[in-house]
């Protein structure tokens, strides 16, 4: 993935917003119009990403895809619909609740195999997978929290409903690095984790 400019990162949040508005009016978002614009490269290139939808400093909604064939244009339209009206978590968006939303984009690398001992808080991301059970947490969660990264990869196993020592016993790791970038140009305090796109 080729590094984004700010202007890049801005354009990105303002198409997912306009995606969600979109839903509450009768003009609905074309992205096959959108790529007939002149978009650069960055955001025509296939990536997986997060969209977290953060309310007065509280969660409001998180969905991501974790890779994608699609341009991330398209993921980021596609994971802020999903944020804010398909994330179980949380009943849809209303129309009154859109304008004190903030929304967060994380852009993700692609995933690559990584040992217990190479986990570096703050950079990367965790996969953890076993069997169909698999959890998911960014890269900020476990900065935010403080954890070592023996915690990180606990915690992990238990996003992933697992035993929180099955790093040790079996269960795939995997890692990502992420860009993220919200609306209100720093990081929220409260970050979603859940790969439900």
């Amino acid at each position: 993935m080729s590094p984004l400019s700010r202007e890049e990162q801005r354009w990105l949040l303002e198409l997912a917003r306009r995606a969600i508005a979109a839903q509450f009016s009768a003009a609905t978002l074309d992205l096959a119009e959108v790529s007939k614009q002149s978009l650069s490269p960055p955001v025509r290139q296939p990536a997986g990403a997060f969209v977290t939808l953060n309310r007065q400093g509280e969660l409001r909604g998180c969905i991501g895809a974790i890779q994608s064939q699609k341009p991330l244009f398209q993921t980021v339209a596609g994971c802020a619909l999903a944020a804010a009206f398909r994330d179980a978590r949380f009943p849809p968006l209303p129309r009154e609740e859109l304008e004190g939303v903030e929304i967060e984009i994380s852009v993700l690398s692609p995933l690559f195999a990584i040992r217990p001992e190479e986990v570096r808080v703050g950079e990367h991301g965790l996969l953890v997978t076993q069997g169909f059970q698999r959890g998911l947490l960014l890269p900020q969660v476990a900065s935010e929290h403080g954890w070592t990264p023996e915690q990180f990869l606990e915690e992990t196993c238990a996003k992933a409903g697992l035993a929180q020592d099955a790093w040790k016993k079996g269960a795939r790791l995997e890692a990502f690095t992420a860009v993220a970038f919200s609306e209100a140009g720093e990081l929220p305090r409260r970050h979603s984790d859940s790969p439900q796109a």
